[in-house]
């Protein structure tokens, strides 16, 4: 016979999720408009590849993962 299988969990507890969500989105709000301020108000002869993909790229992620959250503390399991 099989061994009782391990039953899988979170590894952040449930209670956080709806913290975790608002933190990271607004994270990523302020990055994001970090990113539109440096757009506009820049020049083209003075803009920087590396710096526009650093920003667009973190703010990305946390509001991706602040939406994960946002989802997760909802109920919907994804």
């Amino acid at each position: 016979m099989a061994p009782p299988a391990k039953a899988i969990t979170s590894p952040v507890p449930d209670a956080w999720y709806p913290t975790l969500a608002v933190v990271m989105l607004a994270i990523g709000l302020v990055l994001t408009a970090s990113f539109f301020i440096y757009e506009a108000t820049s020049s083209k002869r003075n803009r920087y590849l590396a710096k526009e993909l650093m920003t667009g790229g973190v703010a990305s992620v946390f509001l991706g993962f602040g939406s994960l959250f946002l989802l997760l503390s909802a109920g919907v399991y994804v």
